[in-house]
């Protein structure tokens, strides 16, 4: 289903993933369609972007519509009309999240975590197995392991009890993913992909440890767990380069929730194959414009800016949003009109600048595989 087909001397690995819902050239990032959609958006016109795959919200969608809804229409490809591929997260990052920042909202135990909805404070559990189950009911192509993913201020011994459960939920969700597969009579590429993740913090060798127990389990793929920053903001490079060349050679690297420009280029570098991040879009809705009027990559170098569109200066800017873009609602309108809009508070305003931003990442990650978009 993945074959490295050439890695360059900096480390970018160049591939081709074959899945059931089409194939995908790595590395690729993938938009969060959180709740079944891309915010203020449509799939016409997210599509239009360059974009091929989407990430998906295992906690959201299990709370809002409901398991029962999205099974009735035929799983979430066809409750949400996206024929391309698609990748669902446990729901461990959101559940635990919640927990964290409140412990009136839940328990974390090694055989369970139990919580409250943050919709209507009704009581849920999330089990390995009922992760895996609910992803399954999905019908996603690409899924992940429920794991422990900790807060980036814990200490040495937290850490070594996240790494202890999420190799041990790991091996939980291998087996319902088996059983699953069976009862579902699933294979080839209609078998969905099976992600486990990294715990470990900013701990090498707990990276390390966590990584071969994983592999010696068996996954098609392995991410980078919690936040690529330490508890100061600082960037996690070395925990991202070591443990990218821990993971197998024919195994895919997934860098889940990074990042910004800067971060996806150099762990690209890195040997990681995936990106999925919310900034393209939350920066847009907040008027924040990437844009780049040169080649976006030149050697090590990555050439591009950001302007704030509220910014008093655009308001009398006839040029076009992107006249490089492709899409035409980007070369049509102009700076001011954008600007215009986001004063009015226009939600046709945050689309635009959405757009803007995921074809400006589109084309970033088709410059890193050498292609054009």
């Amino acid at each position: 289903m993945f074959k490295v087909i050439k890695t360059s001397k900096a480390g970018l690995r160049h591939g081709l993933l074959k899945i059931k819902s089409g194939s995908l050239a790595t590395p690729f990032f993938m938009p969060d369609a959180t709740r079944g959609f891309v915010k203020l958006t449509d799939n016409e016109a997210v599509t239009r972007t360059g974009t091929e795959a989407l990430v998906v919200n295992t906690f959201h969608l299990y709370l809002q519509p409901g398991l029962a809804v999205i099974k009735r229409a035929g799983g979430v490809h066809k409750f949400m009309n996206w024929s391309g591929p698609l990748l669902s997260d446990s729901g461990g990052f959101q559940v635990f999240s919640l927990i964290h920042k409140n412990k009136k909202m839940g328990k974390i135990g090694d055989d369970k975590v139990v919580f409250k909805s943050p919709l209507d404070g009704s009581r849920h559990e999330l089990s390995p197995e009922k992760s895996i189950q609910i992803q399954f009911d999905l019908g996603v192509d690409m899924m992940v392991c429920l794991d422990d993913c900790p807060p980036n201020d814990f200490s040495r011994p937290d850490l070594e009890k996240a790494v202890d459960r999420t190799i041990a939920w790991a091996k939980r969700c291998k087996q319902e993913y088996n059983k699953q597969i069976k009862k579902r009579k699933l294979s080839g590429r209609q078998r969905p992909l099976l992600f486990a993740v990294i715990q470990g913090g900013a701990e090498i060798d707990l990276r390390e440890r966590c990584t071969k127990e994983l592999v010696a389990i068996g996954f098609d793929g392995y991410g980078f767990g919690a936040r690529p920053v330490d508890k100061d903001g600082n960037f996690l490079e070395e925990a991202l380069s070591r443990t990218a060349n821990f993971i197998p050679v024919n195994a895919l690297r997934f860098a889940l929730g990074i990042g910004t420009p800067e971060d996806i280029f150099r762990c690209a570098q890195m040997g990681w194959d995936m990106f999925d991040c919310v900034i393209p879009t939350r920066e847009g809705r907040h008027g924040k414009l990437f844009v780049s009027d040169k080649a976006l990559i030149s050697g090590q170098k990555l050439n591009y800016s950001h302007v704030n569109i509220n910014n008093s200066r655009f308001a009398k800017d006839f040029l076009a949003i992107n006249q490089g873009s492709r899409l035409t609602e980007l070369k049509k309108h102009s700076r001011a009109y954008l600007h215009h809009l986001f004063r009015m508070r226009e939600p046709l305003g945050h689309k635009l600048a959405s757009l803007n931003n995921l074809e400006f990442y589109q084309k970033l990650l088709a410059s890193l595989r050498g292609t054009k978009k």
